[in-house]
């Protein structure tokens, strides 16, 4: 006779098992036309789920978020059975629901192409309509083996033979169609709706191994109507204007070609972006307290099985043999361990905590060649890392400076908020369940005392330690994470880290791993989308182009930039014989902030019309006036912050 507790607090008995479309039904036909799914005990579940014992149960509808992951994990079920039935001899492999939509990947002799779009969309849309049941079933191994195999379905046998044997092999049915799926899934096929679209093709290696077989990826997105959908296609529009590598190209900032597979040629414009970003950085770690480090490139692999990055990192490591000295090298991917070593160089005491060591690490990983994207996912790249070595006592003051700091350097480059998540131990992870409820205690009590509000992230911490993680919304509503805060205390016990406490006593420090940016690489095409590549002064590669409208004014023009160079700013001539609206629109589509026009008449009365990029007008200002405004705005934001205080 289970009791069964609503979120309102109220409790409803039932004389023997039930599911959740009973009580959905019991609470009124409102509830039970809307309701989509169910959380028992805080685990979402199927409504046909049978509740056995006293729980609590929460009913998600489609106005819940819960609701458009199981839209879109259910859509790719439909675009899986659209493809089997369009094509019967294809192989259906997996298709999870992922951010903003969701992909199936399928084995077929002729890959599918854009141009198949139409036609798998019009037979989803029949599905849908048909609104053919979610039932779920469950098999018996072998029989679920064979059955798969018979069909041809050879990858779905593999999975179900790599599944542990205490698993359940779940089945879900909608209609005739049938696959392998844990669930849970919505009442029927009716429950996606239409409001789907497919949206690209990709190739992709059977559990991501390139020594598997290639699939094709169908990508599609997926919302819970069409306003919502029309509104995604806007925002994937806007992000194609803004997209790095197209602006990268038209303000010359960058390339990327086949020598150097995942690594960034930086242009002049390009890498004054970056140095400026960098001296920012230097500059706030300078103010809080850090001490600038470099570390080595190559490192044995000593120090990596030490520190435990060689068995969770060391496929993605780059590795040099040095035969003469029977030595195996590797490119760090990381600076942590590194960080260490300069640590227990030397006795440290507990008045020198806590000690705070930064590095701009030059870093490399080996990503897949089809996860690069640009200079966002490269595989060499540039951390603002840094390391805090601090007692337990002082996690929560340096938990505390650390978010302030990060939200200033947010704020100065044009973001006005972010979000925090928190996550905790992950499956594969180091260290004793102890350290690990030390480490989570430690930094959920940081987070109280610093006023820090976060949302949970489940299994998604380091594998030597939990972490929160700062998520940024771009000017049109993408999230990013870029900043971590790791709360560490495997490290320094692998690698020795030690200091001598006030009793004279040595004593493991506590590692604080954060960062800000994240990448220097990701987060400049971060701030190029966010711009638009339309960067604030302070931040733009060109600041100022002095144009002239005639030959006679040259000299003058040439005159202007120089007093504008020596005021710092960074300027480029323009006294090429074209007509000047040619120039402005030349000099605006590479998105110079700032064109100062001159002709006879600002010469002679020594002055300059000022078009700012995106406006319709001009300004005449005196050059003395125009060189004070121009170095105002030019000003790094936390230099004119800190020169007023």
């Amino acid at each position: 006779m289970p009791a069964i507790t609503l979120p309102d607090g109220s409790v409803r008995t039932f004389d023997g098992t039930v599911t959740g479309t009973t009580i959905a039904a019991s609470i009124g036909p409102g509830l039970a036309k809307a309701a989509l799914a169910m959380e028992v005990n805080g685990k979402l579940v199927d409504l046909s789920t049978e509740i056995a014992d006293d729980a609590a149960v929460k009913f998600v509808t489609k106005k819940d978020d819960a609701s458009l992951e199981m839209i879109r994990h259910d859509a790719a079920h439909v675009l899986a059975e659209a493809v089997q039935s369009l094509w019967p001899e294809t192989q259906v492999t997996i298709g999870p629901s992922i951010k903003d939509g969701f992909y199936y990947d399928f084995s077929r002799e002729k890959p599918f192409t854009p141009d198949d779009f139409e036609t798998i969309e019009a037979k989803m849309r029949e599905i849908v309509a048909a609104n053919a049941p979610f039932t779920r079933e469950v098999w018996d191994r072998d029989e679920a083996i064979r059955f798969f195999e018979e069909k041809g379905e050879d990858f779905k046998a593999e999975l179900i033979r790599d599944l542990p044997e205490s698993e359940q092999i779940s089945i879900y049915r909608q209609g005739e169609w049938l696959d392998l799926c844990r669930g849970p899934h919505l009442r029927g096929t009716a429950d996606v709706g239409t409001a789907f679209k497919l949206m690209r093709v990709a190739g992709a290696y059977w559990r991501g191994d390139h020594r598997n077989p290639m699939l094709t990826r169908i990508y599609g997105t997926a919302w819970r109507d069409k306003k919502e959908l029309d509104a995604h296609l806007m925002r994937l529009e806007e992000a194609e204007k803004r997209d790095h590598r197209r602006i990268g190209r038209e303000m010359d900032l960058f390339h990327i070609q086949e020598e150097a597979v995942g690594q960034i040629f930086w242009h002049h414009k390009g890498w004054r972006l970056y140095t400026v970003l960098q001296d920012y950085m230097r500059r706030a770690q300078s103010r809080n307290g850090y001490e600038e480090v470099r570390t080595p490139q190559l490192v044995d692999r000593a120090l990596w099985e030490a520190s435990g990055h060689w068995d969770k990192y060391r496929e993605n490591m780059f590795i040099a043999q040095v035969e003469d000295e029977d030595k195996t090298l590797a490119l760090k991917p990381m600076n942590c361990p590194c960080h260490v070593q300069i640590f227990r160089h030397g006795l440290r005491s507990y008045r020198e905590l806590p000690l705070r060591m930064a590095e701009f690490g030059a870093c490399h990983r080996y990503e897949p060649s089809g996860s690069l994207h640009g200079i966002m996912r490269v595989r060499g790249f540039t951390q603002d890392d840094a390391h805090i070595f601090c007692t337990d006592d002082q996690i929560a003051d340096e938990t505390a400076k650390f978010v302030k700091m990060l939200a200033e350097v947010y704020t100065d480059l044009g973001f006005e908020s972010f979000r925090v998540k928190f996550s905790d131990r992950p499956e594969t992870r180091a260290g004793s369940d102890e350290v690990w409820d030390r480490a989570e205690g430690s930094l959920k009590t940081a987070c109280k005392i610093a006023g820090v509000e976060y949302e949970y992230n489940p299994g998604e911490g380091a594998f030597y330690g939990p972490k929160l993680e700062f998520v940024l919304t771009d000017a049109i509503g993408r999230d990013w994470q870029c900043g971590t805060l790791q709360v560490d205390y495997v490290l320094p016990e692998r690698l020795d880290a030690s200091y001598i406490g006030e009793d004279s006593q040595r004593h493991r420090p506590v590692m604080l791993h954060r960062a800000i940016l994240g990448s220097f690489e990701r987060f400049i095409g971060i701030l190029i989308e966010q711009y638009a590549g339309k960067f604030p002064l302070w931040l733009a590669p060109t600041q100022v182009v002095v144009a002239s409208i005639v030959s006679d004014a040259a000299d003058y023009a040439n005159e202007v930039a120089a007093e504008l160079k020596a005021a710092g700013l960074q300027v480029v001539t323009d006294v090429r014989n074209d007509k000047i609206n040619a120039k402005i629109r030349e000099h605006s589509l590479a998105r110079v902030p700032v064109i100062l026009v001159v002709g006879r008449r600002e010469a002679e009365e020594r002055k300059v019309a000022m078009r700012r990029l995106g406006g319709a007008n001009q300004e005449i200002l005196g050059l003395e006036e125009a060189v004070k405004t121009l170095t105002a705005e030019a000003t790094p934001p936390d230099i004119t912050r800190f020169s007023k205080d």
